[in-house]
């Protein structure tokens, strides 16, 4: 019997103690990137619930593991690509959008005018936490004028209230859930 995508991402996730701090536990997904079976698994996962109807013209990645599953999803279904980058990591003319984070705050960055206005984008990131990143990268993807039609993540962290903050603006896709 084949394993299903979240079967996968629970079985191959990596579980590092006291990363970055002590006490934290990093859940590390590059593993599943590495398996291709369950990368192109998880890739298709992941799109299916927003691959219907209209569907999507791009996929959003949010800084870095997001650009690993944008990249798989766009070429799954044969669409662009957009990168969310930490600030300064874009040339020319960007717009941002700050956020908070725990302890302080942080900037995203996107380039505009890379697509049509309207354009309907699939937002992708690795985790969902607290929804600070994915809640920044929809105002942004909505300052340039496109439509985020929907977020997906690999993992969602329990009761951090990621999806409660984000299910407001769009729907939310995620393949399992991990105690925070």
């Amino acid at each position: 019997m084949t394993e299903t995508a979240a079967a996968l991402v629970e079985r191959l996730t990596a579980i590092v103690p006291d990363f970055p701090s002590p006490g934290i536990l990093f859940r590390d997904v590059t593993p599943v990137f590495s398996d291709a079976v369950a990368f192109g698994r998880v890739c298709e996962a992941l799109a299916a619930p927003f691959a219907v109807g209209d569907g999507f013209a791009a996929v959003a990645g949010i800084e870095a593991r997001g650009f690993a599953l944008a990249g798989g999803i766009a070429a799954q279904h044969q669409v662009g690509v957009l990168t969310v980058r930490k600030a300064g990591k874009l040339p020319g003319e960007v717009l941002s959008e700050q956020y908070a984070l725990e302890y302080g705050e942080a900037e995203l960055e996107l380039r505009p005018g890379q697509l049509p206005a309207g354009t309907r984008v699939l937002v992708i990131d690795d985790v969902l936490a607290t929804g600070g990143t994915a809640a920044a990268t929809v105002t942004l993807l909505e300052r340039a004028g496109y439509e985020a039609i929907g977020f997906a993540a690999l993992l969602e962290l329990d009761g951090l209230a990621g999806r409660e903050r984000l299910e407001s603006r769009l729907p939310v896709q995620t393949l399992g859930s991990v105690p925070a």
